[in-house]
């Protein structure tokens, strides 16, 4: 999982050309943040890959609970960081115009968690239906899969449409499953259960509750908000009542 070093990144030059050609003022904020997010941790990596990726051994039994973090935000090298961030660049300006800024920064940072524990699961799940600890050590760093989520929900709000993988016309709708199958069988180092649990995790925000529960934590937040903006402004309330009462008993005397 090593980078390879002394080289030029044409990947991440290809990159920064194609970014330049849609246009900085046509890219949405959080689809841009998250782009130049990747690029900056990519050129400036926290840790090395193997002290950032995610595993059930890094990340459950030993709980290093930072890497569910740092892991989608660190790709192995410059190809990686190309592919996933062109398609965070179109899914991105699409989904970011449909869901709106905050939201969408919302989803993007849930998922990006989210989608670790899933992952985490997966290969846990693994380890005891095959009886083989190996999994336990399967270690994936970047952001495929929140793409794949991100893709789910594309074809959420976009159906009808017809996506094409590998020359193949396939419905929107099965199109994640088919690329998951077919990138798995082009590149079989990719972490498939990394990939899955974003699609997972996708379908639980589509078709289960994990949209709803994000909704409620954030009437929760502002309903907390409130509260303790009444507790700041209680002195103020004392005040304003003891005044009163002070010129009320003044009038009465009086």
């Amino acid at each position: 999982m090593q980078r390879r070093q002394g080289r030029v990144n044409a990947g991440l030059l290809l990159l920064l050309y194609q970014i330049s050609q849609v246009g900085l003022q046509n890219i949405p904020s959080v689809t841009l943040a998250v782009l130049v997010l990747n690029i900056f941790f990519f050129l400036n990596p926290v840790r090395p890959l193997h002290e950032v990726c995610i595993s059930v051994n890094e990340g459950f039994y030993r709980q290093n609970w930072q890497r569910l973090l740092l892991s989608p935000v660190h790709h192995a090298d410059d190809w990686h960081l190309y592919y996933n961030m062109i398609s965070m660049l179109w899914k991105g300006i699409m989904l970011e115009r449909k869901l709106k800024s905050v939201w969408f920064a919302y989803i993007i940072a849930v998922f990006s968690v989210l989608i670790g524990v899933v992952y985490m699961a997966l290969e846990f799940m693994l380890v005891k239906i095959l009886n083989d600890p190996s999994y336990e050590m399967n270690c994936a760093v970047g952001f495929s899969g929140v793409l794949f989520a991100l893709k789910v929900l594309n074809n959420h709000y976009n159906p009808g449409r017809v996506s094409s993988v590998l020359g193949l016309q396939i419905s929107s709708k099965y199109a994640c499953w088919v690329e998951l199958v077919a990138i798995h069988l082009i590149s079989p180092g990719t972490s498939f259960a990394g990939h899955l649990a974003g699609i997972l995790v996708g379908l639980m925000y589509t078709m289960g509750p994990l949209k709803k529960i994000m909704k409620a934590c954030v009437s929760c937040t502002s309903i907390t908000e409130r509260l303790l903006k009444l507790v700041n402004n209680m002195p103020n309330l004392y005040r304003f009542e003891i005044m009163y009462l002070s010129l009320s008993s003044q009038r009465n005397s009086k």
